[in-house]
C-alpha cells in the first residue's frame, strides 16, 4: 500500500489554517456586500474589512491606516517598489534604486522594468556568500539621490536572514525609504514594525497558513507614496479593486494564529532543520549547505549536490512520495541556474543543482526520517545512470 505522500515545500506555500477557513465562509454567500456600497449587506462587508485591518495592524505593531490590503506578497512587492520610487522622482528629483541580487523576482523584476522602462539607475548591493547584505556596503552606496532600498528579510531559496534592523537605520538616518519583503518572515520571526525601522513592509497570506490570493504592504505613516493602480478609491486612494473580503478575513485570522503559535512552532521548526540539516550533510557526499548555518528561516534548509539535476531530483524524490522544491517556486523548472546561487558565487552548473527543503505545522519527525532515508538514495541512483553535466 502505498504511503501518503510528505509534504516538505511550506516555502511555496502552506495549508489553509482551519480557523481561517471558517472564518471566510459567511462572507461567500451570506454576507457578500461590496464594503463600497452604502446599504446594509455593504455596511456588514465593510466592518469585517476594517476589523481585520485593526487585527493585522494590531499584530504588526502599526496603525490601521498604514495597511494596504493587496491581491498577495507580489503586488505588495510592486506597489512598494514603484509607489516609492515615482514619488521620490516627483518629490526630490530622486533616480538611484538600491535592491540586492538575492531577492524574489516581484522585486528583482520591477527594479529592472523601471530601469529599462522608465530610466531609473538600478544598482544591486553585494552580497556575501550566504547572500546577507552588510550594513557597511550600504552605507557606502547610499545617495542623496537614491530613490528607494529594498532588502528581503529572510529569503525564500536560501533561507538567510538579513540584519533588517541596521539596514534600516542607515537608510532611516538619511530620510530613504527602505522596504524589506518579509513572506517567509512573517510565521517564523518576531515582527513588529513598531519596532522595526522599515518604511515598506510586504506580506502574503499564503505563506502563513492563509489563502492564497491576498497579502497586504504596511506603508508607514508619510512614507511618499504613488498609487500603481488607479480606478478608484479603495484603500485610500493606494489600491484600485473591490476588496476580497472573505480572503482579508481568512487572512487576518491566519496572523493571529501565527502571533499565537509562532514561539512554539519556532521550536518545532528547528529542530526538524537542524535534523535535516546535520544528515543530509552526513549522509550525501558533494552536498553543500547554501545560506547561512545559523542565521536562517527555522523551517527552511537548501543545498546543493554535485553531479545532480535539480528537476530530475525533484522529480524522482516526488515519485517516491515527497515535495520539495529547487530554488523559488516562482523559477521550478526553468532551465537556467538560479540568480540567487549565482549571486553567492555558486558554479553556474553547481548552481542548478539545488533542493530546498521546509517544514511547517503538518511535519513531524518520522516524516523528516523517512526523507532522510529516501534523499541520498535519490542522490545515488541520479549519479549513477549518467552524469548530469557533459
Amino acid at each position: 500500500m502505498r504511503r501518503k505522500p510528505i509534504y516538505l515545500d511550506y516555502a511555496a506555500t502552506t495549508p489553509l489554517d482551519p480557523r481561517a477557513r471558517m472564518c471566510m465562509l459567511p462572507y461567500f454567500d451570506e454576507a457578500y456586500g461590496n464594503p463600497a456600497s452604502v446599504h446594509s449587506w455593504g455596511q456588514q462587508a465593510e466592518a469585517a474589512l476594517e476589523q481585520s485591518r485593526a487585527r493585522i495592524a494590531a499584530n504588526l505593531g502599526c496603525g490601521t491606516d498604514e495597511i494596504v490590503f493587496t491581491s498577495g506578497g507580489s503586488e505588495s512587492d510592486n506597489l512598494a517598489l514603484r509607489g516609492a520610487a515615482f514619488a521620490a522622482r516627483q518629490g526630490r528629483s530622486a533616480n538611484h534604486i538600491l535592491i540586492s541580487p538575492v531577492e524574489h523576482p516581484a522585486v528583482l523584476e520591477t527594479g529592472r522594468q523601471l530601469q529599462q522602462l522608465h530610466g531609473f539607475e538600478l544598482e544591486f548591493l553585494p552580497v556575501d556568500r550566504f547572500g546577507r547584505v552588510e550594513p557597511g556596503d550600504l552605507a557606502e552606496r547610499l545617495r542623496p539621490d537614491t530613490a528607494v532600498v529594498s532588502v528581503i528579510y529572510g529569503n525564500n531559496e536560501i533561507g538567510s536572514v538579513n540584519p533588517i534592523s541596521e539596514l534600516g537605520i542607515l537608510c532611516q538616518q538619511q530620510g530613504i525609504p527602505f522596504h524589506t519583503d518579509a513572506l517567509q518572515a512573517v510565521a517564523q520571526l518576531e515582527l513588529r514594525v513598531d519596532e522595526l525601522p522599515v518604511d515598506l513592509l510586504s506580506i502574503g497570506a499564503h505563506k502563513f497558513y492563509g489563502p492564497k490570493g491576498v497579502g497586504a504592504l504596511y506603508v508607514r505613516r508619510a512614507t511618499p507614496m504613488v498609487p500603481i493602480q488607479t480606478g478608484g478609491s479603495h484603500e485610500r486612494g493606494w489600491r484600485a479593486g473591490t476588496s476580497n473580503v472573505p480572503l482579508i478575513v481568512g487572512m487576518s485570522e491566519a496572523l493571529e494564529v501565527v502571533a499565537e503559535r509562532r514561539r512554539t512552532d519556532i521550536q518545532d521548526f528547528r529542530k526538524l532543520r537542524d535534523r535535516i540539516v546535520d544528515s543530509v550533510l552526513g549522509s550525501v557526499p558533494g552536498a553543500l549547505l547554501t545560506g547561512h548555518p545559523t542565521e536562517r528561516l527555522p523551517n527552511h534548509a537548501s543545498f546543493v549536490f554535485e553531479g545532480v539535476d535539480s528537476n530530475q531530483l525533484l522529480a524522482a524524490l516526488d515519485l517516491a512520495g515527497y515535495a520539495c522544491s529547487s530554488a523559488s517556486a516562482c523559477k521550478t523548472g526553468e532551465p537556467e541556474p538560479s540568480e540567487v546561487l549565482l549571486a553567492i558565487g555558486l558554479d553556474p552548473r553547481l548552481a542548478t543543482s539545488s533542493l530546498r527543503v521546509t517544514v511547517g505545522r503538518q511535519s513531524t519527525s518520522v516524516e523528516v526520517e523517512a526523507f532522510l532515508t529516501s534523499l541520498p538514495e535519490a542522490v545515488s541512483r541520479l549519479r549513477a545512470i549518467e552524469p548530469a553535466f557533459p
